[in-house]
């Protein structure tokens, strides 16, 4: 059975400043900021959740289906969806629109300056969950506003479980909406910025959250990461990455390996520790698509972090 995965799909162009802003932006200046920094060393990645999300699914042998909306320029990201044998048939052309992008400017700090064009993203509440076949798992993840309302509600009147993953998408939504989402979702993640956010919007702790869904997932970095269910608060061990290049996509990749454990019908500890496994194997590697390990090496790497077999 597959598992729909709802979400963006964008490309990510990346530049670095060989400086740092702070040397370049003037405090006392700032109301009249005109500014240009020289940045030789660009590139562009294939990004999005749904794609990053799909991505590592299928590493672990998971049957991700995407929905998306696309734009006129999507040619090289449906090229490399067919490469990968990702299924593309619910990712929607949305004519005169680009594909959804950002453009991230980075400085010797780790600064960032981000410029996002949501672009055909805007139109996601043209894909329908109910136009999906042999799903048994979805989850909605940044995106469109109108077509993450959509879609919550699309799952849960088709009675197919799913993931609520607001990410950097939940400031989109007030308190009410928010409670609206968790009581149509089966299970929500976010990470602890967007947990305090969730708190402060809704007036709820995160407990009286968790009480909403089978499972409430927090990441914590480094730290590794909270799943609140049936009352319990499991603490789930951060795997120790081989190296940190880059922590974008982590959370998609952290996504995947819940989908696929909860696909699985594991229980809560196995399946936290499948998905700390694969945001530490992202962060070794630039962008969201570019760690190639295959099944068998993830369950290697599996063994040897928690000592139990894939």
């Amino acid at each position: 059975m597959k598992t729909l995965i709802c979400g963006s799909m964008a490309y990510d162009t990346i530049m670095v400043f060989g400086d740092r802003f702070k040397n370049h932006i003037l405090p006392e200046q700032i109301h009249i900021l005109n500014v240009a920094f020289l940045v030789p060393d660009m590139r562009r990645e294939f990004g999005g959740c749904a794609g990053n999300i799909a991505y590592s699914l299928k590493l672990l042998g998971g049957e991700p289906l995407i929905m998306a909306t696309i734009g006129d320029d999507s040619t090289p990201y449906l090229h490399r969806l067919k490469q990968l044998g990702l299924d593309a048939s619910h990712v929607t052309h949305v004519p005169d629109s680009f594909t959804a992008q950002a453009f991230i400017t980075t400085d010797l700090d780790d600064n960032q300056i981000t410029a996002f064009h949501p672009g055909a993203m805007t139109q996601s509440h043209r894909n329908k969950v109910t136009d999906a076949r042999e799903v048994s798992l979805g989850i909605v993840s940044p995106d469109g506003r109108d077509g993450m309302l959509q879609h919550a509600r699309e799952f849960h009147d088709a009675r197919i479980p799913f993931v609520f993953d607001p990410g950097q998408g939940l400031p989109m939504f007030d308190g009410a909406e928010l409670m609206a989402f968790l009581k149509l979702a089966d299970y929500c993640t976010v990470n602890d910025y967007e947990a305090k956010l969730l708190t402060e919007r809704t007036g709820r702790s995160l407990e009286q959250l968790a009480g909403e869904v089978q499972a409430l997932i927090v990441t914590l970095g480094g730290s590794g990461s909270q799943i609140y269910s049936n009352g319990r608060r499991i603490e789930i061990p951060a795997a120790a990455p081989e190296a940190l290049i880059d922590p974008t996509g982590c959370g998609d990749a952290y996504r995947a390996g819940l989908l696929y454990g909860i696909g699985q019908g594991w229980e809560w500890e196995k399946t936290g520790r499948l998905a700390s496994l694969m945001g530490s194997i992202k962060i070794a590697h630039r962008g969201g698509q570019n760690h190639k390990l295959k099944r068998e090496d993830i369950a290697e790497r599996f063994s040897a972090a928690f000592g139990e077999t894939l």
